[in-house]
C-alpha cells in the first residue's frame, strides 16, 4: 500500500497583507516539510487557502466601506502573489467562497447532524442597539476574563489562547462603533463536544509523537471538560445554514474553516486529468484512507481548533482520518514587540514583492533566515541587526562562500572540470564519513519535522567544507588537488540537496554551478558520480550592507491602508 502525505498550513484570513509571522507560523514550514516529502519520492500534497468568511472578512469591508466579495478578491490576489514568490509549493491553493466548499461543508453538518451530534441552544449574546445587530465573535471585544488582556476577541484572546465566548468579556465593546452592547436572548445551533471527549482523549493520548506543547495544551481542555461548542453566527457573509429558521445565520468561521482542507483537496482532484471518471475513489484516498498521514501546520493560537475541535467534527462526521501531526508554532515577535497589522509594527510582505529588483534581496534569503527563527518551542524574536549578520555570516559567507570557493579553484586549476575520483588519504575519508553521517542526521530531523536543527547542521556540514579545503592547502600541492576538489564537489551537491526543501531556487543554483541536474531527489545527496562535470561558477548572493538594510526596513515596514490596496488590484485586474 502507497503511504500517502497529506500537508495543510492554516488557511489566512483575508482581511490585510501577511506578515513574515503569518509566513512562518504556518506557510513555509509546511512548504519545507512538503518538498522534503517530495524529495524523498513520497506520494505528497499541499493544500491550502484563504478564509473568507466570519467576522473578520466582514469588519475589514465595513470599516474600509467596501464590498465583501471585492475585499476578498482582492486579498486573495495579493495572498497568492506573496505566497508564489516565497516559492510556496502548495499543489492547490483554493478559497472558502467557492461553492464546492460550501457545498461540502453543509454534507458535513447534515452528517453531523444524522449522527445525533447538533443541538439547538437558547443563548445570551451581545446585541449593538446603535448598530442593530448581534455581535458574534470579532465584532466584540473586552477584556480577557483569564489574563487580563484589555483587547480579548469575542471568540479568543491573543494573549493568553483561551477560547473564549462574547459573553464572558468584561467590559465589552463594540468594534464598529465602540459603544457597550447589551445582552439579549437568541438561537444557535451547537457541536455536542462533550459527548465526543472520551475518543478524543483516548486518541490525543496516543499521539506521543506530538510536541509536548501542543499534546499538553489539548489534554489540558480535555481535563477542564469540553462543552458544546456553538457552530452557527448572526452574520451575512459565510456558508448558509440548511435548517428551518435559520435562514439569516451562517456557520461559524471555525466550523467552516477547516473543511477548506477537505474542500481544496477535492478540487485538486476534480482538476487533475489523470483522475477522470475515478475522482471520488481518488479523492477518498486522500481523507478515508488509514495510509494517509495528515499533517496539519499552524500557531499556538490555533491548537485547540485542530487537535480538539476540527478531529470531533472527523470523528463524528463522515469519518474522515485524523491528524497524524499537528504542529503549534509559537509566535514570531518583532524589535522586542508584537507583530501586528493594525498597528502597522512588522514586516509585510507584499512590500517585499515589489522591490526585490531594487534590494537585490530573494525570497530563499528570507527563507533561509525565517526558518532558523522557527518558534518551534517558544516565541522568537525577528531582529534586523540579526537578519543582516545571519545572511552576510552564515548563508553568504559560510555556504555562498564554500560553493563559490570550490567551483572557482576548479575552472582555474582544472579546466572548469571536477576531477574523477582517485586514491583518498585518511583526511579525505574521514571527510566522506563526515558527509555521510550529516546526511542521516538531517534526514533524520527533516522527518521529524525539527526543521531548524536540519537546517542548522546543514550549515555545520558547510564549515566543515571549508575547513577542510582550507587545511588541505591544495594551492601549495597540486598533487592533492584532485582527490580534494572532488570531495568537496561531493560536498556542495549534498548541501545543494540539504538545503533544497529551505532554498529551493538557491540550491538549483547551485547545481547549475557544479553542472549538475536541477532534477533530483533525495537520492542524489549521495551522488559519487560528479567527475567529469563542467563548473560554471556563480556568485549566490551578495552581501546586505548598511545602506541596502535601511532602505529594507524603511520599504517593508510600512503597510498601507485597504482602500488603497482595493483600488490598486481593482484597477490591475480590469
Amino acid at each position: 500500500m502507497v503511504e500517502r502525505y497529506l500537508i495543510t498550513a492554516a488557511l489566512p484570513y483575508v482581511n490585510n497583507v501577511p506578515h513574515i509571522g503569518n509566513i512562518v507560523g504556518s506557510h513555509l514550514p509546511a512548504d519545507v516539510f512538503a518538498r522534503y516529502c517530495r524529495l524523498k519520492q513520497r506520494n505528497t500534497i499541499f493544500i491550502g487557502g484563504t478564509d473568507e468568511h466570519g467576522s473578520p472578512s466582514e469588519i475589514a469591508a465595513q470599516k474600509a466601506g467596501i464590498g465583501i466579495r471585492d475585499l476578498c478578491d482582492t486579498f486573495y490576489d495579493i495572498h497568492a502573489r506573496i505566497y508564489k514568490w516565497f516559492h510556496l509549493s502548495y499543489d492547490n491553493f483554493s478559497r472558502t467562497s467557492r461553492p464546492l466548499h460550501h457545498e461540502m461543508t453543509q454534507d458535513f453538518f447534515l452528517a453531523l447532524q444524522k449522527n445525533g451530534l447538533i443541538t439547538e441552544k437558547t443563548v445570551r449574546m451581545p446585541f449593538c442597539e446603535k448598530d442593530r445587530r448581534f455581535l458574534p465573535d470579532r465584532f466584540v471585544e473586552g477584556t480577557c476574563p483569564r489574563c487580563k488582556y484589555e483587547q480579548a476577541r469575542g471568540d479568543q484572546c491573543e494573549k493568553c489562547a483561551a477560547l473564549l465566548t462574547p459573553v464572558e468579556l468584561l467590559k465589552p465593546y463594540c468594534t464598529l462603533c465602540r459603544s457597550k452592547p447589551v445582552i439579549k436572548e437568541t438561537k444557535h445551533l451547537f457541536l455536542s463536544l462533550d459527548s465526543l471527549q472520551p475518543p478524543l482523549k483516548e486518541w490525543i493520548e496516543k499521539n506521543t509523537h506530538w510536541k509536548s506543547q501542543v499534546r499538553n495544551l489539548a489534554l489540558g481542555w480535555i481535563a477542564d471538560g469540553l462543552k458544546k461548542r456553538g457552530i452557527t453566527r448572526d452574520l451575512k457573509w459565510g456558508v448558509k445554514v440548511p435548517v428551518k429558521g435559520y435562514e439569516k445565520k451562517v456557520f461559524y468561521v471555525w466550523f467552516d474553516a477547516p473543511i477548506g482542507y477537505i474542500s481544496s483537496t477535492k478540487e485538486w482532484v476534480l482538476e487533475q486529468d489523470e483522475f477522470e471518471g475515478k475522482e471520488d475513489a481518488e479523492f477518498r484516498k486522500w481523507w478515508t484512507h488509514p495510509q494517509t498521514k495528515l499533517y496539519h501546520f499552524i500557531g499556538k493560537d490555533n491548537i485547540p481548533f485542530h487537535t480538539l475541535f476540527f478531529p470531533a467534527m472527523l470523528m463524528g462526521g463522515q469519518q474522515y482520518i485524523l491528524p497524524h501531526y499537528v504542529s503549534g508554532y509559537q509566535f514570531l515577535n518583532y524589535e522586542g514587540g508584537k507583530l501586528s497589522k493594525s498597528k502597522g509594527h512588522g514586516v509585510f510582505c507584499e512590500s517585499l514583492v515589489d522591490h526585490e529588483s531594487e534590494l537585490g534581496l530573494p525570497a530563499d534569503a528570507w527563507r533561509f533566515f525565517l526558518i532558523l527563527k522557527l518558534p518551534e518551542v517558544r516565541d522568537t524574536d525577528f531582529t534586523w541587526k540579526e537578519f543582516q549578520s545571519r545572511l552576510n555570516t552564515e548563508l553568504i559567507g559560510n555556504v555562498g562562500n564554500f560553493v563559490h570557493r570550490v567551483s572557482s579553484f576548479i575552472v582555474k586549476n582544472r579546466e572548469g572540470i571536477i576531477p574523477n575520483k582517485c586514491k583518498w588519504e585518511e583526511t579525505d575519508e574521514q571527510m566522506l564519513e563526515t558527509l555521510e553521517s550529516y546526511v542521516s542526521e538531517i534526514d533524520g530531523l527533516y522527518d521529524q519535522i525539527n526543521l531548524v536543527a536540519a537546517l542548522q547542521k546543514t550549515i555545520e556540514l558547510s564549515a566543515k567544507g571549508n575547513q577542510y579545503f582550507q587545511s588541505q592547502e591544495i594551492w601549495k600541492n597540486p598533487e592533492r588537488q584532485n582527490a580534494v576538489l572532488h570531495v568537496c564537489a561531493r560536498l556542495c551537491n549534498a548541501i545543494s540537496v540539504l538545503m533544497a526543501p529551505v532554498t529551493p531556487i538557491l540550491s538549483a543554483r547551485m547545481r547549475r554551478s557544479f553542472g549538475l541536474s536541477e532534477s533530483f531527489s533525495w537520492v542524489d545527496v549521495r551522488d559519487q558520480e560528479i567527475g567529469g562535470k563542467r563548473v560554471s561558477p556563480e556568485i549566490l548572493l551578495t552581501p546586505l550592507d548598511d545602506d541596502n538594510l535601511a532602505r529594507l526596513k524603511a520599504i517593508s515596514t510600512k503597510l498601507g491602508d485597504v482602500e488603497q490596496r482595493i483600488g490598486k488590484h481593482k484597477a490591475q485586474r480590469d
